[in-house]
């Protein structure tokens, strides 16, 4: 299997568009493309699964070490010609400016894989040589494989690229120079790109993406610079599976309820889940059966004026708190779960009602709210965690919520960097809510913690 990994100097180069034209080519030449993201991204990889027919992974140094890294790598990338990674932010941007961690350079020395750098040229012409430069030097154990320019505004500046790179770096290999192209964009809003659900790429969009992957970009030399990657034998790599008869989770997935690391649903089905997707949006009943809820992050106030028109699922949902069930949500389910959302698109006299398990109120602002990596310890024993666990994860939204009463439970003492942020993690019952994404591969330890509470209340119920 081959390996690489598409980065950038920084956000906005390009490096979305010009990964997917990339998987998109090689999947048209008949080959298998296991796709990855780095960071605590969830639009990214919808893209990526659109394009390539297989889910795409998120790899993070920080939240979840190298070791797991390394592990679902493979385990993901199992039976595929190659595996294409897309990066994060700049290629050694990470969690601070001392460390690597959390960066697309940290996964790339993890994996050993070939990096090949999206620069927008835009505005630049041999200046671009001291650019690439910098980034093939910063940290030798890197290898900066090739470049791809971006925003190129003729064949004469290409050429003038071209030239400078190849006559001050000759072990970086110009594999292209794409020019400008406003057709290729996609939309975005306050949390990133529109979602492939609400955005899929349509057919005369992708064909013309090929066409300009293939005219300007040197997929043959890509293949050749791309790492030769030393596949670990299959055993273990699937990990330990229960043999206990499968507990059934209802997992909310919908336009409303898409934000979810794949490795947290790959965790809880070898912990013994029997996962079954749901949908607040159009569904009027919980899937029969379930005996937890996994409520994921998402865009609920974009549909709030749905969600709170669904009657019978908020009761639904409301009851299955009431009644002990083990309910884990974050973020986007942390808000389904408050009263309500106020503000949406610039009408702040909006508001719609949610499930109201969380005696808060939700409200849009302008700007982001909160953005970053969050480290907590559990405060007490819980439905995913005994006391003193530490867990990472990651944090993002353009919300902010009423003070929470002070008899609602907090159970995660929250750390960035080292900086303490004080008590989150709502509780109610069995179920336990925030705004912190957590990945279960930072402490394998929750999803099997999180599937027992579920199977022992299954087995409380049948009693």
């Amino acid at each position: 299997m081959k390996s690489i990994i598409i980065a950038a100097p920084h956000s906005g180069s390009g490096k979305t568009t010009i990964t997917l034209g990339i998987m998109e080519c090689l999947k048209r030449r008949g080959l298998t493309v296991a796709p990855f993201k780095v960071g605590p991204d969830f639009i990214d990889p919808g893209y990526h699964r659109h394009i390539c027919g297989r889910p795409s992974v998120n790899l993070d140094g920080w939240m979840c070490g190298g070791d797991f890294v390394r592990e679902t790598f493979f385990h993901h990338a199992a039976g595929a010609d190659i595996a294409v990674v897309e990066g994060v932010m700049g290629l050694f941007d990470g969690i601070g400016g001392a460390s690597e961690e959390g960066s697309t350079a940290q996964v790339a020395k993890l994996l050993g894989a070939s990096v090949i750098l999206v620069a927008d040229a835009k505005g630049q012409a041999r200046s671009v040589a001291a650019l690439v430069k910098g980034f093939a030097e910063f940290d030798p154990e890197v290898k900066l494989a090739g470049v791809i320019f971006n925003n190129v505004a003729s064949e004469t500046h290409g050429r003038v690229l071209r030239d400078a790179v190849e006559s001050h770096l000759p072990d970086v290999r110009v594999l292209g120079c794409i020019p400008r192209d406003e057709s290729l964009g996609i939309p975005s809003r306050h949390l990133g790109l529109f979602t492939v659900d609400e955005n899929p790429l349509p057919a005369d969009f992708l064909d013309h993406l090929v066409e300009v992957v293939r005219e300007y970009v040197d997929l043959g030399m890509l293949w050749t610079v791309a790492t030769l990657q030393g596949v670990p034998d299959s055993k273990g790599q699937e990990g330990q599976t229960s043999r206990r008869k499968p507990v059934r989770i209802g997992v909310a997935c919908d336009a409303a309820f898409c934000f979810v690391y794949e490795d947290n649903l790959r965790l809880l089905r070898q912990a013994g889940a029997e996962l079954v997707e749901f949908s607040p949006l159009a569904d009027e009943a919980l899937p029969e059966g379930v005996a937890g809820l996994y409520l994921p992050g998402g865009y609920p106030e974009v549909f709030a004026d749905i969600l709170a028109a669904n009657g019978p699922m908020k009761e639904a949902v409301r009851g299955a708190v009431e009644g002990g069930m083990p309910v884990f949500a974050e973020c986007g389910g942390f808000i389904y779960l408050s009263r309500g959302v106020a503000g949406m698109l610039g009408d702040v006299e909006s508001f719609h009602e949610f499930v109201g398990i969380f005696p808060v109120a939700t409200r849009m602002l302008p700007r982001r709210k909160a953005l970053g990596y969050r480290e907590v310890e559990l405060a007490d024993d819980s439905i995913i965690a005994p006391a003193g666990t530490i867990a990472r994860g990651h944090e993002f939204h353009y919300s902010e919520m009423e003070a929470m009463p002070p008899e609602v439970e907090r159970l995660y003492r929250v750390r960035r960097a080292g900086v303490d942020l004080g008590m989150e993690g709502y509780r109610h019952k069995n179920c336990l809510a925030s705004y912190i994404h957590l990945h279960f591969g930072s402490n394998p330890g929750m999803a099997e913690a999180f599937v027992n509470n579920c199977r022992n209340y299954a087995q409380r119920s049948r009693s």
